[in-house]
């Protein structure tokens, strides 16, 4: 694989992250407690899968400008600055999350498990788009 090719890869895992989310939302409202555990740790595994090679391409390749123009041009740094702020959050915000969650700390967990999912799920589906915008 070739760093021309993780762009790709990284949309690919942002949007099977998001399908996790989802899955593991839809689970727990199920009260399938041990399916919703399997699907967020397959959710955080991809996105941590996500965060390394988004590192690895960026290392290699650096950033592609956005070459937009007109009105798509305020709507791409708008959805792409509050993809950045948010993706910076959901790092700590997600392992968090998940440890409470796997000590079976299950109040603390839902408390914070209620600001996660949408900013992860925010900065999953965000991904895929900044993703079609640029290339």
């Amino acid at each position: 694989m070739q760093a021309t090719d993780l762009p790709t890869l990284n949309a690919t895992l942002n949007a099977v992250a998001a399908g996790w989310l989802v899955l593991g939302y839809v689970l727990i409202r199920r009260g399938k407690r041990r399916a919703h555990r399997l699907a967020m740790i397959a959710a955080f595994a991809t996105s941590t899968l996500f965060l390394v090679s988004y590192l690895v391409y960026h290392a290699q390749a650096g950033s592609r400008p956005f070459t937009g123009q007109g009105w798509i041009r305020p709507v791409y740094f708008a959805i792409l600055i509050s993809h950045i702020v948010l993706a910076a959050s959901i790092v700590p915000l997600a392992i968090v999350t998940l440890t409470r969650g796997l000590r079976a700390r299950y109040d603390a967990h839902r408390r914070i498990a209620r600001r996660t999912l949408p900013i992860w799920l925010y900065v999953s589906v965000t991904g895929v788009v900044v993703y079609f915008m640029l290339y």
